[in-house]
């Protein structure tokens, strides 16, 4: 991949912990945003069996609505798994290096999305592919 234009300082503990307890927080607020969403501990797909079970709803419109709740659905999904598959990286230690070409990946990317997998460079390379 791109050679990437990142600092070179690798990250220490006290970094890594500050990124986990973001990703934490992240975690439980998205998840506390979906159960209130949903109504509780249901989920997405009883969610919509309720909102858009109503037999006077004309079908298209139950099928739209429906078809949009899956999609919301994998979005959350998608998601939530980014942020557990950080938590795995800090867990092993490779959190923080670009998955492409192995180089740190700048903290002020990591600030903005602690998620991030790769740096802006590899990034860019992998969006345009």
């Amino acid at each position: 991949m791109m050679a990437c234009m990142t600092d070179t300082r690798t990250m220490n503990k006290q970094q890594t912990h500050a990124f986990k307890l973001q990703l934490l927080a992240q975690r439980d607020g998205m998840l506390a945003q979906l159960a209130a969403l949903r109504g509780g501990t249901i989920g997405r797909a009883q969610a919509s069996a309720e909102h858009f079970g109503n037999p006077e709803d004309p079908r298209a419109e139950m099928a739209n609505a429906r078809a949009l709740e899956f999609a919301l659905d994998a979005h959350e999904t998608a998601a939530l798994d980014q942020i557990d598959a950080a938590l795995r990286r800090i867990d092993s230690g490779l959190y923080g290096d670009c998955i492409d070409c192995a180089a740190p990946i700048g903290m002020e990317r990591l600030r903005a999305t602690p998620q991030a997998l790769r740096c802006i460079a590899c990034q860019q390379g992998f969006e345009a592919a």
